[in-house]
């Protein structure tokens, strides 16, 4: 949705209220019929067995919800004291207003009302993967919070103000809301044209084992009908061939929302703009079904995604790829990037929305988890993103920021793009355009670069938007074919 409108905003209210309404209403309706008070009024069969099943459906997900979901995040192990020191510092150097950094943490509350013990509470999370108080680290604690206070020049009040609260992702309550069949039945709908869609175009999908399949809900149709299988029990895909000979082939994965349903326009395109070349380039369009509006088992650790993604690559038979990621999909080209095992089949990289650069900094988590919506744009993010279960399972539980975080090192040697959206509602772009751009030269207004990265602002767009817009699709699409192009003559050339 672009700049919404007060019309645009009613619309999204509407459509929330109603889709919450289902099982709320269902569950009354068969209460009322056990209690006797419809005995004169019932509605058709049909109804009513719909009702039933939104009843049912309902208090299923409400223990899942209320057990599953508040479950302790299992925390990555705790690195050495000098590997912590290193990350507090390379985070310290990165910040250009420490008084906006620890206020933003603690959701905008006046660096005046924090106390010191409040920011011990924020680095103990966020260093030390802990939440409890421990004598054994109170002087690591004590030394990253007096560097705070010297880049703040002011020396915080000592003790524990006991309203201020920070963010803490994997400790928090994790907050999501109930989805009823009709959601999921709308998920089925979209799911089903995706795959028609993927397959009209030459991709065929790779499902896992059915009885893998039975852990997904909703049930999906191109399971039973697809005769490819996954080479991993965890992952399903849609695959095009690479017959391309003078181009790589392309690793997509996708953000948050509906799987890859909203990139099947790109997808289809990316082909068609290379008019009399000889070959398609090939694809692998990875799905994270965690993060489309499904509720399925959790996500996996970050090795175990290496190891899974690098057995696809090997499946096929391909020895490097361009990596295209959207948004979410940014946590896993992260992952890969610093995975030994598959960090040389990555030639190239080319992210869209990335929310790892400057993961450090509050923004994303206040944005997408913490904000209180007031738009139709962040209502949308809001009941349609951050408050579905799965969703809200991989970030508040399985969402490790200093395992995720990317800095423009990382990439070493390799050519990488960033598009960034002038007006991301989730990414304070502007930041992270900052950040990338120190050294660079400018080519233009909205693209610069600074070695083999290259920083492309598009403007007047939100957080999702470069493959709805036409013209910034274009511009994504020549991207991703120079990437294709430049990458595969430099690999040969090596």
């Amino acid at each position: 949705m672009r700049d919404s409108s007060l019309y645009d905003y009613i619309r999204v209210r509407f459509w929330i209220i109603v889709l919450s309404s289902i099982a709320p209403l269902s569950v009354l309706h068969c209460g009322l019929i056990l209690a006797g008070v419809l005995d004169s009024y019932r509605l058709p069969y049909i109804l009513e067995g719909w009702a039933l099943a939104e009843t049912i459906f309902y208090f299923l997900t409400l223990l899942f919800r209320t057990y599953y979901l508040q479950s302790p995040a299992i925390h990555p192990p705790l690195p050495s004291r000098e590997k912590r020191l290193q990350l507090f510092t390379r985070c310290e150097e990165s910040i250009s207003d420490h008084e906006r950094y620890i206020s933003k943490w603690f959701m905008d509350t006046p660096i005046t009302n924090i106390h010191k013990e409040n920011v011990k509470d924020f680095l103990r999370w966020a260093f030390l993967n802990n939440a409890a108080p421990d004598s054994t680290h109170e002087e690591e604690l004590d030394e990253y919070l007096a560097i705070f206070e010297r880049k703040l020049n002011v020396e915080l009040s000592p003790g524990r103000a006991d309203n201020v609260k920070c963010m803490r992702l994997t400790i928090d309550e994790v907050k999501a809301l109930h989805r009823s069949l009709v959601w999921y039945m709308c998920i089925i709908v979209v799911d089903n044209i995706t795959f028609f869609s993927m397959l009209f175009h030459g991709f065929h999908f790779h499902h896992s084992s059915p009885l893998r399949c039975l852990a997904v809900f909703p049930p999906r149709l191109q399971t039973l009908i697809s005769a490819h299988r996954s080479p991993v029990k965890n992952f399903t895909y849609y695959h095009r061939p690479h017959t391309a000979r003078d181009k790589l082939p392309i690793l997509l994965i996708h953000g948050i929302g509906v799987g890859l349903y909203p990139y099947v326009n790109f997808l289809a395109e990316l082909n068609q703009r290379r008019p009399g070349e000889e070959g398609d380039i090939g694809i692998i369009a990875i799905e994270i079904l965690q993060v489309s509006s499904r509720i399925t088992e959790p996500v996996l650790a970050r090795e175990e995604i290496c190891n899974q993604i690098k057995s696809i690559l090997d499946h096929h038979g391909l020895k490097k790829v361009v990596l295209l990621t959207h948004s979410y999909g940014s946590v896993i080209a992260s992952h890969l990037l610093h995975n030994p095992v598959v960090f040389g089949s990555i030639a190239s990289v080319v992210l869209i929305d990335p929310i790892i650069i400057q993961l450090h900094h509050a923004d994303v988590a206040y944005n997408f988890v913490f904000r209180k919506p007031k738009s139709a744009n962040e209502w949308l993010l809001w009941y349609f993103g951050s408050m579905d279960i799965g969703v809200a399972h991989t970030l508040g539980r399985r969402f490790f920021w200093s395992e995720n975080i990317l800095w423009k090192e990382d990439f070493g040697d390799r050519h990488a793009t960033i598009f960034l959206a002038e007006k991301d509602n989730i990414v304070n772009t502007e930041q992270v355009r900052t950040y990338l751009l120190k050294s660079c030269t400018k080519l233009s207004n909205q693209k610069m670069e600074r070695s083999h990265l290259k920083v492309i602002w598009c403007e007047n767009i939100h957080h999702g938007h470069v493959f709805d817009t036409k013209v910034w699709r274009k511009r994504l699409i020549d991207e991703v074919l120079e990437h294709s192009a430049q990458t595969y003559h430099n690999h040969k050339s090596q």
